[in-house]
Protein backbone atom coordinates (compact mmCIF):
# COMPACT_ATOMS: atom_id res chain seq x y z
CA UNK A 1 0.00 0.00 0.00
CA UNK A 2 1.30 3.47 -1.07
CA UNK A 3 0.87 5.88 1.44
CA UNK A 4 0.97 9.78 0.28
CA UNK A 5 2.97 12.32 2.36
CA UNK A 6 1.02 15.68 3.51
CA UNK A 7 -0.03 18.37 1.05
CA UNK A 8 -1.68 18.61 -2.27
CA UNK A 9 -1.79 15.32 -4.22
CA UNK A 10 0.32 15.08 -6.89
CA UNK A 11 -1.36 16.85 -10.35
CA UNK A 12 -0.68 13.62 -12.55
CA UNK A 13 -2.98 11.47 -10.09
CA UNK A 14 -5.34 14.24 -9.43
CA UNK A 15 -5.71 14.58 -13.01
CA UNK A 16 -6.11 10.72 -13.10
CA UNK A 17 -8.98 10.87 -10.59
CA UNK A 18 -10.54 13.93 -12.05
CA UNK A 19 -10.80 12.60 -15.43
CA UNK A 20 -13.23 9.66 -13.94
CA UNK A 21 -15.91 12.18 -13.07
CA UNK A 22 -18.53 12.27 -15.04
CA UNK A 23 -19.98 15.87 -16.22
CA UNK A 24 -23.97 15.25 -17.81
CA UNK A 25 -25.14 18.54 -16.37
CA UNK A 26 -25.74 21.25 -19.24
CA UNK A 27 -26.05 23.86 -16.64
CA UNK A 28 -22.02 23.43 -15.47
CA UNK A 29 -20.04 25.73 -17.34
CA UNK A 30 -16.77 24.94 -15.35
CA UNK A 31 -16.10 21.72 -13.80
CA UNK A 32 -13.35 20.14 -11.79
CA UNK A 33 -10.22 20.59 -12.85
CA UNK A 34 -5.92 20.90 -12.58
CA UNK A 35 -5.57 25.07 -12.23
CA UNK A 36 -9.17 26.23 -12.21
CA UNK A 37 -9.58 28.02 -9.09
CA UNK A 38 -13.55 26.86 -8.74
CA UNK A 39 -16.55 25.60 -10.26
CA UNK A 40 -19.21 27.56 -12.36
CA UNK A 41 -23.01 26.52 -12.35
CA UNK A 42 -25.64 28.72 -15.04
CA UNK A 43 -28.76 29.66 -13.09
CA UNK A 44 -30.83 31.23 -15.53
CA UNK A 45 -28.94 34.06 -17.01
CA UNK A 46 -26.65 34.38 -13.46
CA UNK A 47 -22.51 32.78 -13.47
CA UNK A 48 -22.20 31.07 -9.89
CA UNK A 49 -19.30 30.82 -8.71
CA UNK A 50 -18.60 27.60 -5.95
CA UNK A 51 -15.62 27.16 -3.80
CA UNK A 52 -14.18 25.03 -1.26
CA UNK A 53 -11.28 24.95 1.18
CA UNK A 54 -9.86 23.70 4.16
CA UNK A 55 -7.18 25.44 6.41
CA UNK A 56 -5.66 22.57 8.13
CA UNK A 57 -2.20 24.09 9.14
CA UNK A 58 -2.23 25.53 13.08
CA UNK A 59 -2.79 29.57 13.19
CA UNK A 60 -4.25 32.02 15.24
CA UNK A 61 -6.13 34.18 12.40
CA UNK A 62 -7.56 30.64 11.03
CA UNK A 63 -11.07 32.71 10.16
CA UNK A 64 -9.27 35.50 8.44
CA UNK A 65 -7.61 32.87 6.50
CA UNK A 66 -10.22 30.48 5.18
CA UNK A 67 -12.25 33.69 4.34
CA UNK A 68 -9.37 35.08 2.44
CA UNK A 69 -8.39 31.94 0.53
CA UNK A 70 -12.10 31.17 -0.94
CA UNK A 71 -12.79 34.56 -1.72
CA UNK A 72 -9.59 34.89 -3.63
CA UNK A 73 -10.41 31.95 -5.55
CA UNK A 74 -13.97 33.83 -6.63
CA UNK A 75 -12.23 37.01 -7.43
CA UNK A 76 -9.79 34.95 -9.72
CA UNK A 77 -12.59 33.75 -11.46
CA UNK A 78 -13.61 36.70 -12.64
CA UNK A 79 -16.39 36.69 -9.98
CA UNK A 80 -17.59 38.98 -6.88
CA UNK A 81 -17.53 36.64 -3.14
CA UNK A 82 -20.97 37.06 -1.56
CA UNK A 83 -21.79 33.94 0.92
CA UNK A 84 -20.24 32.03 2.79
CA UNK A 85 -20.18 28.71 5.12
CA UNK A 86 -17.74 27.10 7.32
CA UNK A 87 -17.39 23.69 8.98
CA UNK A 88 -15.56 24.63 12.30
CA UNK A 89 -13.99 21.42 13.37
CA UNK A 90 -12.17 21.57 16.80
CA UNK A 91 -9.80 19.65 19.12
CA UNK A 92 -11.27 17.34 21.81
CA UNK A 93 -9.35 18.13 25.22
CA UNK A 94 -8.17 21.96 24.18
CA UNK A 95 -11.01 23.93 23.26
CA UNK A 96 -12.61 26.69 25.36
CA UNK A 97 -15.41 28.93 24.32
CA UNK A 98 -12.75 31.78 24.24
CA UNK A 99 -11.55 30.12 21.36
CA UNK A 100 -14.48 29.61 19.48
CA UNK A 101 -15.58 32.97 20.07
CA UNK A 102 -12.13 34.17 18.67
CA UNK A 103 -12.55 32.29 15.93
CA UNK A 104 -16.18 33.63 15.07
CA UNK A 105 -14.89 37.30 15.82
CA UNK A 106 -12.01 36.49 12.90
CA UNK A 107 -14.72 34.90 10.28
CA UNK A 108 -17.26 38.02 10.98
CA UNK A 109 -14.26 40.75 10.42
CA UNK A 110 -13.23 39.51 7.48
CA UNK A 111 -16.81 38.95 6.19
CA UNK A 112 -17.83 42.10 6.69
CA UNK A 113 -14.49 43.93 5.40
CA UNK A 114 -14.98 42.18 1.94
CA UNK A 115 -18.81 42.63 2.12
CA UNK A 116 -19.76 39.03 2.26
CA UNK A 117 -22.40 37.33 4.46
CA UNK A 118 -21.73 34.61 6.61
CA UNK A 119 -24.59 31.81 6.17
CA UNK A 120 -24.16 28.86 7.64
CA UNK A 121 -21.96 26.07 8.44
CA UNK A 122 -21.19 23.20 10.90
CA UNK A 123 -19.41 23.43 14.61
CA UNK A 124 -17.98 20.40 16.48
CA UNK A 125 -15.84 19.07 18.90
CA UNK A 126 -13.73 16.01 17.01
CA UNK A 127 -11.50 13.56 18.06
CA UNK A 128 -7.64 12.98 17.06
CA UNK A 129 -7.09 16.79 16.37
CA UNK A 130 -4.06 18.83 17.75
CA UNK A 131 -5.68 22.39 16.25
CA UNK A 132 -8.79 23.92 14.97
CA UNK A 133 -9.20 22.57 11.37
CA UNK A 134 -12.03 24.60 8.94
CA UNK A 135 -13.08 24.22 5.91
CA UNK A 136 -15.04 26.81 3.76
CA UNK A 137 -17.20 27.32 1.41
CA UNK A 138 -17.44 30.52 -1.03
CA UNK A 139 -20.07 31.52 -2.91
CA UNK A 140 -20.12 34.12 -5.60
CA UNK A 141 -21.61 35.56 -8.97
CA UNK A 142 -20.74 36.56 -12.31
CA UNK A 143 -21.69 37.04 -15.83
CA UNK A 144 -20.41 35.55 -18.88
CA UNK A 145 -18.14 38.82 -19.92
CA UNK A 146 -16.27 38.85 -17.10
CA UNK A 147 -15.89 34.87 -16.53
CA UNK A 148 -12.19 34.06 -16.43
CA UNK A 149 -10.83 30.61 -16.48
CA UNK A 150 -7.48 29.09 -17.53
CA UNK A 151 -7.79 28.05 -21.12
CA UNK A 152 -8.05 31.69 -22.10
CA UNK A 153 -4.17 31.91 -21.15
CA UNK A 154 -1.91 32.61 -24.53
CA UNK A 155 1.48 31.90 -25.16
CA UNK A 156 3.15 35.88 -25.10
CA UNK A 157 0.52 36.74 -22.64
CA UNK A 158 2.20 39.66 -20.06
CA UNK A 159 2.64 37.77 -16.67
CA UNK A 160 1.79 40.26 -13.90
CA UNK A 161 1.62 39.94 -10.15
CA UNK A 162 0.35 41.94 -7.34
CA UNK A 163 2.12 42.65 -4.04
CA UNK A 164 4.55 39.97 -3.52
CA UNK A 165 5.82 36.67 -2.96
CA UNK A 166 5.47 34.85 0.02
CA UNK A 167 3.20 37.21 1.79
CA UNK A 168 1.06 34.53 3.60
CA UNK A 169 4.18 31.83 3.90
CA UNK A 170 5.97 35.00 6.04
CA UNK A 171 3.14 35.46 8.84
CA UNK A 172 2.80 32.20 8.77
CA UNK A 173 6.25 31.24 9.78
CA UNK A 174 6.56 34.15 11.75
CA UNK A 175 3.74 33.11 14.09
CA UNK A 176 4.21 29.31 14.20
CA UNK A 177 8.37 30.36 14.96
CA UNK A 178 7.83 33.40 16.98
CA UNK A 179 10.71 32.53 19.66
CA UNK A 180 13.29 31.57 16.77
CA UNK A 181 12.27 34.53 14.89
CA UNK A 182 12.63 36.61 17.22
CA UNK A 183 15.52 35.67 18.76
CA UNK A 184 17.55 35.83 15.56
CA UNK A 185 15.78 39.14 13.47
CA UNK A 186 14.38 41.07 16.62
CA UNK A 187 10.52 41.94 18.05
CA UNK A 188 10.26 44.62 15.28
CA UNK A 189 10.81 42.03 12.07
CA UNK A 190 8.37 39.61 14.01
CA UNK A 191 5.53 42.13 14.61
CA UNK A 192 6.04 43.51 10.42
CA UNK A 193 5.87 39.28 9.61
CA UNK A 194 2.83 38.43 11.33
CA UNK A 195 1.18 41.91 10.43
CA UNK A 196 1.61 40.64 6.56
CA UNK A 197 -1.88 39.08 7.02
CA UNK A 198 -3.44 42.08 6.60
CA UNK A 199 -0.26 44.84 5.23
CA UNK A 200 -0.03 43.79 2.19
CA UNK A 201 -2.78 41.53 3.31
CA UNK A 202 -3.28 37.86 1.50
CA UNK A 203 -6.76 39.42 -0.37
CA UNK A 204 -6.73 39.62 -3.81
CA UNK A 205 -10.23 40.62 -4.49
CA UNK A 206 -9.61 44.18 -5.13
CA UNK A 207 -6.17 42.95 -7.06
CA UNK A 208 -8.66 40.93 -8.85
CA UNK A 209 -11.40 43.59 -9.89
CA UNK A 210 -8.82 46.65 -10.68
CA UNK A 211 -7.48 43.95 -13.10
CA UNK A 212 -10.69 43.06 -14.74
CA UNK A 213 -11.73 46.83 -15.35
CA UNK A 214 -8.23 48.03 -16.72
CA UNK A 215 -6.65 45.23 -18.45
CA UNK A 216 -7.23 42.35 -21.00
CA UNK A 217 -7.11 39.58 -18.70
CA UNK A 218 -7.07 36.39 -20.11
CA UNK A 219 -6.43 34.12 -17.19
CA UNK A 220 -5.98 34.95 -13.09
CA UNK A 221 -4.71 32.79 -10.41
CA UNK A 222 -4.33 32.96 -6.63
CA UNK A 223 -0.93 31.42 -5.43
CA UNK A 224 -1.50 31.71 -1.64
CA UNK A 225 -1.22 27.86 -1.13
CA UNK A 226 0.19 27.25 -4.50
Amino acid sequence: MDILPPGKLNSDYLSELIGKIEIKDKDIVVGPGIGEDAAVIKINDRLVIVKSDPITFATERIGWYVVNVNANDIAAMGGTPRWFLVTILLPEGKTTKAMIEEIMDDLKKSCRVLGISLIGGHTEVTPNLTHPILAGTMIGETNSSRLIKTDGVREGNLLFMTKGVAIEATSVIAREKKHEVIENFGKDFYLRCINFLENPGISVVKDAKLALESLNVTGMHDPTEG
